[in-house]
């Protein structure tokens, strides 16, 4: 393993950040089901790489929140799969807009989702003795010297021409 390294991407990046709280432990019966469709979700994709998922990370911010960071192909085969019926995202937003037009999931669980897509130049990523990982696990991993040795150099790099001097 190469010590420093930096993300390979090219061009734009899309970041979908998704997730959910628990407002109500006792509420299991609800965001239980939330968590469970979320893994259910995460392994069609990974069943189905057309489908544009690159990669993702599984994360906590605290024992109320959990989400994922995901890596997509493209803006478009995000919303594909966010659109497409015979996806399972469709059977389960399609559920969870019920149960809230229903006045069920109020103050129970919080569900969110924060979406972007981050133009070449504007990122940048370090990794030191790490494994591929966020970025790197979605677009591949290379040397440092690659992009570049300051964070200024990475975020000049321009995948159309040449690595900075």
């Amino acid at each position: 393993m190469v010590s420093r390294t930096t993300a390979d991407a090219k061009g734009d990046v899309v970041v979908l950040l998704i997730g959910m709280r628990i407002n109500r432990f006792r509420a299991v019966h609800l965001w239980l089901p939330a968590m469970l469709a979320m893994l259910r979700m995460l392994r069609e994709l990974e069943k189905d790489p057309a489908r544009g998922l690159l990669s993702k990370v599984l994360l906590t911010a605290s024992p109320r929140t959990y989400y994922v960071v995901q890596y997509w192909e493209s803006r478009d085969k995000l919303y594909a799969y966010a659109t497409a019926p015979d996806a399972l995202h469709h059977e389960v937003w399609a559920r969870i807009n019920r149960k809230e037009r229903a006045g069920k999931l109020r103050g129970q669980v919080g569900i969110w989702h924060e979406a972007y897509v981050v133009p070449e130049g504007s990122y940048e990523a370090v990794y030191g003795d790490m494994p591929a990982f966020g970025l790197a696990a979605a677009h591949g991993q290379v040397p440092l010297e690659k992009r570049g040795r300051y964070a200024k150099d990475r975020f000049a790099y321009r995948s159309g021409g040449d690595a900075p001097a």
